[in-house]
C-alpha cells in the first residue's frame, strides 16, 4: 500500500479514533489505533501521533508493539517540545526493547538529552552510538550532536575533530554543510583562521542553497579581516550586508567596515564612509556614533559634534548615546566651555557601563569647579564613590576634587581628609605630590584661622 493511500487511510480512520468502537468492532481497535498513530507519526502529524499512540499504550499494555509505539511517542513529544517528557519515553523504551533496538533508544535518548541542555549526558550517549556501531545509520547524525555537544561544553578542539571527522567520513550527509560552518565557527574562535578560511570561502559554492551561507558570507568577511586582509574583509562584509540587510549580524558587519575603513582606510574612503553614514535611512545609532568616530579620525569636529549631538537628540537613552555624550563633554572641557562640558557629562551619567559613569561624573564634578558650582561638584564627586566597579586611579582623582570643592567652601577638616587620603593612597605620584601641598595649605590655613580667632578673642 502507497504512503498516499496509507495517509488517506489515517485520516479516514481519525473519526473512529476519535469516538468510541462500536462492541462489534472492539477487536479491532487496537489495529486502528496503531495504524492511525505509525502513519500520523511518517506523516508529520505530531500532535495526532502522539494522542494516538498514547491511548494505544494505555489501553493494550500487552501488545506486542508497545515498545515501537513508546519510541514513537518519545519522537512526537521531542518534536513538539516536551523534551523531558520525550526522555521519560525513550528510557521506558530502552527497558522493554529487544536488544537489536536499544541502541537507537540511545540515541534518541541523547537526542532529548540535548534539547533539556545536559550536554555532557548528551555527548555519552552519542559517543556511546558510534562506539557501539560505526556502521550504524545513526552514526552520522550521533556524530554531529557529539560534536555539538562539544562545542556547548566549550571544548572548541575537540569540537573540530569531531565536526571534521563528521565531513570527512560521511560528506554528503545532509548535516555535513551545517557541520562545516560550526568547524570554522570553531576554527575562528580558536583564531585559526587559515584554517577556517578555505572552509568558509568554498562554503556557498559547495551548498548553496543552505540555510547558513549567510552567516558564513559573514564569518568569511569576519576572519580575513582578522588574517589582516582589509581590502578583502571589508569587501565581503560589504557583500553581506548588501545581500541580507535585516540579518542579525548586519549591524556588526556595517559596524566592522566603518572601523576598518575609519582606522585603515585612505581619506577618501574614510569620508565616503562618512556621509554614507550620517545619510543613512531611517538612521541609527550605531551609524551615527560612528559617523562621528570617522569625522574625528579625519579632522572634522564639527562634522563630529553634528552626528554626535544628533545621536543624543534622536536616540537619548541609547547605551551609544550617553558615550557620545562622554567624548562630547571631553571635547568641550578641552575647549574650555565648562557650561557644556557639564551638560553633556550629567548625560553621559545615565549610562548602565561603570566605566562611562565614573568618567562622566569626574568631568561634571570639575566642570562645576570651573563654574565656581561648589555644591555641585561635591554631589558629582561623591556620586563616583558609589560606582560599583571603580579603577582605583578614578576614586582618588574623585577626592582630589572633592578636597578644592570642600575647601572652596571653607569646609577644611573635609577638605584635609580628602587630599590626606589621596596623599597616602592614590597610584598616581603627580597626584600624590599635589595633595600634599594642597594638605599643608589648608593646614597652614587652619593654623592661621585659629590664630586670628585666638587674637579676637
Amino acid at each position: 500500500m502507497t504512503r498516499t493511500l496509507l495517509s488517506v487511510l489515517a485520516l479516514a480512520s481519525l473519526l473512529v479514533v476519535v469516538l468510541p468502537a462500536p462492541p462489534a468492532l472492539a477487536l479491532d481497535e487496537a489495529e486502528r489505533l496503531w495504524l492511525v498513530g505509525e502513519q500520523a507519526s511518517a506523516d508529520g502529524l505530531h500532535a495526532l501521533a502522539r494522542r494516538v499512540l498514547e491511548r494505544f499504550i494505555a489501553e493494550y499494555p500487552s501488545d506486542s508493539r508497545r515498545p515501537s509505539a513508546t519510541l514513537l511517542v518519545g519522537r512526537a513529544r521531542l518534536a513538539l517540545g516536551d523534551a523531558d517528557q520525550a526522555l521519560d519515553a525513550f528510557r521506558r523504551f530502552r527497558a522493554m526493547a529487544p536488544p537489536a533496538q536499544r541502541l537507537e533508544g540511545r540515541f534518541w535518548e541523547a537526542e532529548a538529552l540535548y534539547r533539556v541542555k545536559r550536554f555532557a549526558e548528551a555527548r555519552a550517549g552519542y559517543d556511546e552510538v558510534m562506539r557501539r556501531d560505526a556502521a550504524s545509520p545513526l552514526a552520522p547524525d550521533a556524530a554531529y550532536g557529539l560534536a555539538l555537544c562539544e562545542l556547548e561544553l566549550r571544548r572548541p578542539e575537540a569540537a573540530v575533530k569531531a565536526f571534521r571527522d563528521l565531513i570527512t567520513t560521511w560528506p554528503e550527509h545532509p548535516q555535513a554543510p551545517s557541520a562545516a560552518f560550526y568547524l570554522a565557527q570553531a576554527l575562528f574562535d580558536l583564531k585559526r583562521y587559515a584554517d577556517a578560511l578555505p572552509v568558509l570561502s568554498g562554503f556557498a559554492t559547495k551548498y548553496p542553497k543552505h540555510r547558513l551561507v549567510p552567516d558564513a558570507q559573514y564569518l568569511l568577511g569576519s576572519t580575513r579581516l582578522a588574517t589582516g586582509d582589509r581590502e578583502a574583509g571589508v569587501d565581503d562584509l560589504k557583500a553581506f550586508v548588501a545581500a541580507y540587510p535585516s540579518h542579525p549580524q548586519a549591524p556588526a558587519a556595517r559596524q566592522a567596515i566603518t572601523a576598518t575603513l575609519a582606522k585603515h582606510g585612505t581619506k577618501t574612503q574614510q569620508q565616503s564612509a562618512y556621509t554614507q553614514l550620517i545619510q543613512q535611512s531611517p538612521p541609527t545609532p550605531e551609524a551615527l556614533y560612528d559617523a562621528g568616530s570617522i569625522a574625528g579620525r579625519i579632522g572634522q569636529p564639527q562634522n563630529q559634534e553634528t552626528a554626535w549631538r544628533r545621536l543624543r537628540k534622536e536616540f537619548p537613552h541609547h547605551p551609544l548615546a550617553h558615550q557620545a555624550a562622554l567624548e562630547l563633554s571631553r571635547a568641550a572641557f578641552k575647549r574650555k566651555s565648562w557650561q557644556d562640558a557639564a551638560v553633556q557629562a550629567k548625560a553621559a551619567t545615565a549610562s548602565t557601563d561603570d566605566a562611562v559613569r565614573a568618567e562622566a561624573l569626574l568631568l561634571e564634578g570639575e566642570s562645576e569647579l570651573k563654574l565656581s558650582r561648589f555644591r555641585d561638584a561635591v554631589k558629582s564627586f561623591e556620586a563616583v564613590g558609589a560606582v560599583k566597579h571603580l579603577e582605583a586611579g578614578d576614586r582618588y582623582r574623585a577626592l582630589a576634587g572633592l578636597g578644592l570643592a570642600r575647601e572652596q567652601l571653607g569646609e577644611l577638616s573635609a577638605a584635609l581628609a580628602a587630599y590626606e587620603s589621596v596623599a597616602s593612597k592614590s597610584p598616581d605620584a603627580t597626584l600624590r605630590d599635589w595633595a600634599r601641598d594642597r594638605a599643608a595649605a589648608v593646614k597652614a590655613r587652619s593654623s592661621k584661622s585659629s590664630t586670628n580667632a585666638e587674637k579676637r578673642s
